[in-house]
């Protein structure tokens, strides 16, 4: 369903932003209607200010501040705290981040009126995703939130970690590519033009390597805007490109594709669908709830339509093992891992392994990109600015055996 980002007024008579899925404007309008806020503001998610930035945005919690609520949260009612008691708590601990802490407030609010807190934290808007409310229902439906809690914060510290292993890993390669470009920029607009007028004035033709090195200087002095605004161009285009579903499932097969690249998304996306699907069954989710949840987490929609007919091939009395094998995509060993997980009644054991194992794997395919990309940024750039300068000397040594 598509998303709309509100603004309404609640019971207390403070102004709420959010986001939520609905089937349409009204639909969301009676949805608000029904938990007793009064809608202000309806409009499509897309619709948003400049570069995706909406209000609703400032009223979300960042994955630290969910992963100190959650973590909290269990250490306190692990102690035998009761749940309200243990909300109380958390307000006055988590009093340095107002956002947490309003959000803290409404909840225990809501839980003292009767909700349960998987119906409370669902009526905080565009916060929690359906995998984490999921695991916090199975928790409360069997007693055991405090258990639940806790394995969720670890959940929530492992995806944390492996995505900043994901980011962390690029910063370096990124530097270096954009200060090449800027050193090679410099180069052609600054340093060869003051060459330029001593190279006319002596009357005899260039070699031919200085001749392309000046007109491309001549060329980015006159028409830089053209680089930057092609830059912009291709942005805008990759961004106009995965924003529809159609195209960005055809994008998503083509970076699957990719040498190094589609290696550490597979094995990536493979952590996540292991762990989240493991965590969810091991907390007693039925299969089928739990993949329609894996894929609602899932990034690549190659791997999300995957996901999605072995839904389908389940309801048919299908295999998961057999059914994810069948569309190819998925890695070997982590198919037959499945498979054993499935003959042996352990499969959200072997699922928490391939997690694991492919956690790893994402590692080692970092390293290895970067042990690939960080010689061939520096070697490449070093021949490129080495070849400008051969061309200048060159020509310098020209125009010296023309005077002499």
């Amino acid at each position: 369903m598509p998303l709309f980002t509100y603004k309404a007024i609640n019971h207390l008579g403070e102004t709420e932003d959010g986001v939520k899925d609905a089937v349409d404007e009204q639909a969301l309008i009676k949805a608000l209607q029904s938990e007793g806020y009064i809608p202000i503001r309806v409009a499509p998610a897309s619709a948003k200010s400049f570069l995706g930035l909406g209000g609703a945005k400032q009223n979300k919690l960042s994955a630290k501040e969910i992963g100190l609520f959650t973590g909290e949260l269990a250490t306190l009612l692990e102690s035998g705290l009761p749940l309200d008691k243990s909300l109380s708590v958390l307000i006055d601990l988590t009093d340095d981040s107002e956002r947490l802490s309003k959000l803290i407030g409404r909840v225990l609010e809501k839980v003292k009126g009767g909700s349960s807190l998987a119906d409370a934290l669902e009526k905080q808007p565009g916060i929690f995703s359906k995998f984490y409310l999921n695991m916090i229902r199975a928790g409360e439906a069997g007693g055991s939130l405090g258990e639940v809690l806790t394995r969720l914060s670890e959940y929530l510290e492992r995806s944390k970690e492996l995505k900043d292993t994901v980011s962390t890993a690029l910063i370096y390669p990124t530097i270096l590519l954009i200060m090449s470009l800027a050193s090679l920029f410099v180069m052609l607009t600054f340093v060869v033009p003051q060459f330029t007028e001593m190279f006319e004035s002596a009357g005899k033709a260039l070699p031919v390597s200085t001749q392309v090195v000046v007109a491309l200087a001549d060329w980015l002095q006159k028409y830089w805007w053209l680089l930057f605004g092609g830059i912009f161009f291709i942005v805008s285009y990759m961004r106009f490109q995965l924003a529809d579903p159609v195209r960005k499932k055809v994008w998503d097969g083509r970076f699957l594709k990719l040498p190094l690249a589609g290696t550490i998304i597979l094995n990536k996306e493979v952590a996540n669908i292991s762990r989240t699907l493991g965590t969810l069954l091991g907390n007693g989710v039925s299969i089928l709830s739990a993949l329609v949840i894996v894929r609602e987490t899932v990034d690549n929609l190659v791997l999300a339509a995957a996901i999605q007919d072995t839904e389908e091939q389940l309801k048919q009395g299908k295999h998961m093992s057999d059914a994810l094998h069948d569309k190819g995509i998925f890695p070997k060993m982590a198919m037959q891992m499945i498979k054993m997980g499935e003959e042996t009644g352990r499969l959200e054991e072997m699922l928490l392994r391939v997690a694991t194992i492919y956690d790893k794997q994402l590692r080692v395919s970092i390293t290895r990109m970067l042990a690939l990309l960080e010689p061939a940024l520096i070697i490449t750039l070093g021949l490129m600015i080495a070849g400008i300068i051969v061309s200048i000397l060159l020509a310098i040594l020209s125009v010296n055996d023309l005077a002499s």
